[in-house]
């Protein structure tokens, strides 16, 4: 398996320990970890720090020897911005790219899997894009 860039709604089911996803999110991320690296970027680590007070509590949540830091790469803002001007045509009412297109960038630019709950959008923008999803 190739190393795994992690989408936030899929640690939120983990840290949150949601009753309806945290089996598979959890079993995702052990069979992901188990085959290669598992990855965040600066953007997941913000949609995550919501929910804490203090950044060494998201540390502690996700430990680094656990979860890689890798930058967003700027071919993969570029591309992210391309995807938005897409999102406009198709209708889209949002002012600004939204987050997961540069979470689906970075995956697809990287040459990463990604694991999300979130396919339909993924599977839009970027159908080439390696997806985990349910």
């Amino acid at each position: 398996m190739a190393d795994v860039l992690v989408d936030s709604n899929v640690l939120l089911d983990v840290l949150e320990e949601d009753a309806h996803w945290y089996a598979w999110s959890s079993a995702q991320l052990q069979k992901a970890a188990d085959q290669g690296v598992l990855i965040i970027n600066p953007i997941i680590y913000a949609e995550l720090s919501i929910g804490f007070k203090r950044i060494e509590e998201l540390e502690q949540a996700l430990p680094a020897e656990f979860f890689q830091r890798v930058p967003v790469p700027w071919e993969a803002a570029f591309l992210a911005g391309k995807c938005f001007i897409r999102y406009r045509k198709l209708g889209g009412t949002k002012s600004s790219p939204l987050p997961d297109f540069f979470i689906g960038a970075h995956a697809a630019v990287a040459g990463l899997t990604l694991l999300t709950r979130d396919a339909a959008r993924y599977r839009t923008y970027f159908p080439s894009l390696t997806l985990i999803t349910p």
